[in-house]
């Protein structure tokens, strides 16, 4: 199982990527340097990717700068010593507080979120998704930008769809389905294509922000 750690990794990657579909030169061209954007494979990596959801991105940077504050140092016994109000206050709603305490309950019973790098794909999204409030986009953000998987596709990323319609001329964002499909011509690289088609998307909103962590 190939893992994302480096700049390196990245290029490497993107090579390879490039010699499985020569369709994507042009829209690598266009891109230009995809970022890594690792984090640490650990609660507060996951938790910075809860607070994120369904928020711009301005606003998810804002309420987690606060929780950040509160939860010192980020570990699940700290988090879980503040009761629901003062984590309110922080900035998060009710579904994520109660995603947050389920993420703690998970570690505290043996979850390790850090040996999911070393876990399939497969496995890994799996005991993410086990966890009440962890969807498939935010196991799959999480398997690529803090445990390093390579082969991640987030078929349900809108942005990314967005980049693929426009990318191949498609008159209507590709179904979730079809993604996932179109994402199969890109094993074992799906994680460099995903990164491609965000610093893609990038350039289309005239370089805002648009990666998700």
């Amino acid at each position: 199982m190939k893992t994302i750690a480096t700049e390196a990794d990245i290029r490497k990657g993107l090579d390879a990527l490039l010699a499985i579909d020569a369709r994507l030169k042009p829209i690598a061209d266009v891109a230009g340097p995809l970022p890594l954007r690792r984090r640490p494979a650990d609660l507060k990596g996951l938790a910075h990717i809860v607070v994120g959801q369904q928020v711009s991105i301005a606003s998810a940077a804002a309420i987690f700068s606060r929780l950040e504050a509160l939860v010192d140092p980020f570990d699940a016994a700290t988090l879980s010593a503040h009761d629901d109000t003062a984590l309110a206050v922080a900035g998060l709603s009710r579904p994520k507080i109660r995603t947050l305490r389920a993420i703690c309950a998970a570690m505290d019973d043996g979850l390790d979120l850090a040996g999911l790098a070393d876990a399939s794909a497969t496995e890994a999204h799996s005991r993410l998704c086990a966890i009440p409030g962890i969807g498939p986009w935010s196991a799959d953000i999480f398997l690529l930008f803090c445990a390093g998987h390579a082969d991640i596709f987030p078929t349900g990323d809108l942005a990314l769809r967005e980049a693929l319609r426009v990318a191949f001329g498609l008159d209507t964002r590709p179904a979730i389905k079809e993604v996932a499909v179109m994402a199969l011509a890109w094993q074992p690289w799906r994680g460099i294509a995903a990164r491609l088609f965000w610093a893609y998307y990038r350039t289309l909103r005239k370089g805002r922000d648009v990666f998700p962590i």
